[in-house]
């Protein structure tokens, strides 16, 4: 996949687990996990923006472009 998701590292950065981000979002540490281990398709811009409010960080600390070279 051409996006990295980089939330593992600003969970470390931030010094919050996976399970305080979703009881702080609402949202199911399966949903969180898949999405830290890049195995989503999308994500909501809502779910983007509670991840940037929590982790006081901006998308693209989250999202990165990788390009594919075949």
């Amino acid at each position: 996949m051409a996006i990295q998701i980089n939330l593992d590292l600003m969970l470390v950065k931030r010094k919050m687990s996976l399970t305080e981000l979703s009881e702080r979002l609402g949202i199911s540490m399966t949903n969180l996990s898949l999405l830290k281990t890049g195995k989503v398709k999308g994500i909501r811009f809502n779910t983007l923006e509670g991840i940037c409010r929590e982790l006081q960080c901006q998308p693209a600390d989250l999202l990165e472009y990788i390009p594919d070279f075949v």
